[in-house]
């Protein structure tokens, strides 16, 4: 989903080269099956939830207060965009936590023709902290303020809850097929496509 990154080449076989004796193999993400899986995500998640929503708050509150007045949806709908700018800064903030060079190792940008923005960390690093960073918008922008709705009863709160578990479909699936890698093995994110290098001893 970084395909338009201008990224210089030289550093990036740095990266590899830190590690002596290691092979790279490319592990990439089908966008078609990962966007089918997003659907998936949200209608399985919006349906258990919206459900339990109601299961709690149905007798507590007249429906109509339940969904929120319409400046609510209208200033949710644009702090969504702001969320989706939050998703990729938390990649940042906690592959910066792992990486050697911190920060420096840490680069955003914007997709221009899928008006996407995007995190790259271009350090390799082990496989636990890096699905950490895959899973960590999901858990802060998604499934908290899920719970959060849950307790207060604010649907618009939950839906958004709802959307960002989904928008987080394709990092779900990268910390999921990294659980099949050797824990010992290196990560790098790769710098162009929605996927990653796993970074492996030669012998």
């Amino acid at each position: 989903m970084k395909e338009e990154k201008n990224i210089d080449i030289q550093q990036e076989q740095a990266s590899f080269e830190e590690i002596e004796g290691c092979h790279r193999r490319k592990v990439a993400i089908d966008l078609i099956k990962a966007n089918i899986f997003a659907v998936v995500i949200m209608c399985v998640v919006g349906i258990v939830l919206t459900a339990l929503f109601f299961l709690i708050w149905h007798d507590r509150r007249p429906i109509r207060e339940l969904f929120g007045t319409a400046p609510t949806w209208i200033v949710l709908l644009l702090a969504a965009i702001a969320g989706i700018v939050v998703h990729e800064l938390i990649h940042g903030i906690t592959w910066a936590c792992y990486a050697r060079r911190g920060w420096k190792s840490i680069s955003f940008g914007v997709i221009w023709k899928y008006l996407t923005p995007y995190c790259h960390c271009d350090e390799p690093m082990r496989i636990r902290p890096y699905q950490l960073a895959c899973l960590m918008p999901c858990f802060v922008v998604g499934v908290i303020p899920s719970i959060i709705a849950l307790f207060i009863g604010s649907l618009p709160l939950l839906f958004w809850g709802i959307f960002f578990i989904a928008a987080a479909a394709g990092d779900i699936w990268m910390a999921w097929l990294l659980t099949k890698e050797n824990p010992e093995s290196l990560v790098l994110d790769h710098p162009s496509e929605a996927g990653y290098y796993i970074m492996e001893s030669g012998e």
